[in-house]
Parts: C-alpha cells; sequence; structure tokens
C-alpha cells in the first residue's frame, strides 16, 4: 500500500505543478495578447503618419515644380478624385 500511496502522491504533486505552469502560461499569454494589439495598434498609426507624410511629399514636389511629368499626371488624377469625392458627399449631404 505504501508503494501506491507514493505514486498517488507523486501524481498530485505533477497535477499540482501542471496546474501551477498552466495558469503561468495563460498569464503569459493573456501579456502577449495585450502587447500585440498594442503594437497593432501603433502600426496602423505609423502607416497613416506615413501617408500622410507622403501626401505632404508629393504636395511640396507639386508646389515646387519638382515633378516629372509622369508624377504630376497622377498626382492630378488623385486631386480630381479627391474632388469627385467632394463634390459627391455635398450632393448626398444636399438631398
Amino acid at each position: 500500500m505504501a508503494f501506491s500511496e507514493e505514486q498517488l502522491k507523486r501524481i498530485q504533486d505533477k497535477l499540482q505543478l501542471l496546474v501551477k505552469q498552466q495558469a503561468a502560461l495563460k498569464k503569459e499569454n493573456l501579456s502577449l495578447k495585450e502587447e500585440l494589439s498594442s503594437i497593432r495598434g501603433q502600426t496602423a498609426q505609423f502607416h497613416e503618419n506615413m501617408d500622410t507624410l507622403k501626401q505632404q511629399v508629393e504636395i511640396l514636389k507639386f508646389s515646387n515644380g519638382e515633378m516629372a511629368p509622369e508624377e504630376k499626371k497622377q498626382f492630378e488624377k488623385k486631386i480630381n478624385a479627391y474632388v469627385k469625392e467632394i463634390d459627391r458627399c455635398i450632393a448626398l449631404l444636399s438631398e
């Protein structure tokens, strides 16, 4: 009987260790998920800032006349698309 009691005690000790490890892993997992969410938010903000800066560079190039003819055409197309979108929004608001 002593042998089986020892085995049972070892199993219980190992089970307790596994439960502690599982709790620690759950805590770490939650922490990593929060960190990932934060980093994704920062990445989205960085991409937004980068797009804004790219637009500012294009505007500066256009205003200084430093654009190649092909770049100028693409820039004008973007401006025209923005104007059309603004006109569409105004028309929707007027209804």
